[in-house]
Formats: structure tokens, sequence, C-alpha cells
């Protein structure tokens, strides 16, 4: 057998093969797609800050594929602002809770939660069953 026809041969059926394992894992999602803001891959947050105006309403879309959540820090959040998290629970309590009692909150595959943001300031917000893997994020609202 011609030795470079061979490596010629089996480079593209290698090529060929990892592009198709990279789309499977490319949990990372297209930001550029424009029907989301944040996406959420295997234990992150993509981008981990977003910088938005008030009045701007953030969506975050499942594209992993595990459940996740998105949970804000209830002690970070700017005075005068409205607590929020996929469940739409009223407390970061309540949503550790229902996490804890039945996987409440989930945003599953493909799915999608928003918030709109009315107040400038910092929101800080996590992701419950992966906080511990330091799937954290930070919303910047400003004026």
């Amino acid at each position: 057998m011609n030795r470079r026809a061979f490596l010629a041969g089996s480079t593209s059926a290698v090529a060929v093969g990892l592009s198709g394992c990279l789309g499977i894992l490319n949990t990372g999602g297209d930001t550029e797609s424009g029907d989301f803001d944040v996406g959420m891959g295997s234990s992150f947050f993509e981008p981990r800050k977003l910088e938005v105006t008030v009045g701007t309403t953030v969506v975050w879309k499942n594209t992993g594929m595990r459940r996740h959540t998105v949970t804000a820090y209830e002690n970070s959040l700017p005075d005068g602002a409205e607590y929020f998290a996929s469940g739409d629970f009223d407390s970061e309590a309540a949503a550790r809770d229902a996490w804890r009692s039945g996987y409440g909150g989930t945003i599953h595959q493909g799915k999608t939660y928003e918030h709109t943001f009315e107040v400038p300031g910092t929101y800080d917000y996590f992701c419950v069953p992966h906080e511990v893997s330091g799937m954290a994020g930070s919303i910047v609202v400003t004026e």
C-alpha cells in the first residue's frame, strides 16, 4: 500500500471523527445566535459575566445536557432589586429547598429562563446543583 495515500486517508478519517466528537462536547452554546444571552454548559455559565442596561431582559439557555438552575445570591442583590430564580421562588432558601426536594427550578436541556433587570448594580447568581463546582455568574446592570 502507498504509505502517503494511507496517511492522508487516516488523517482525514480522524479529522472527521474528531469534528463529530467536538460537536457533541460543545456545551457552551452558540452565543451569536441571538436566542439567548447566557448559555449553560456542564458546570459553567457562558459568558460568566454579562453587562446590560436597566430594563434589559436576560435569557439563560441550557445548552448542555445536565439539569441546571439560575439562582440569585439573595444577600448580594442591589438595594430595591427583585429576587430571581428559575422556578420563580421568592428566596434563595426556597430555591435550594425546592431543588433538594425534587429538582425544583430545573432548566432542562434546550429550555430557557429569563429575568428583567430594573435596578442598576451587580447581580451574582449560581446553579444550585453545580455551585460546588464553581458554576456561578454575574449580571452587571448599568443605567
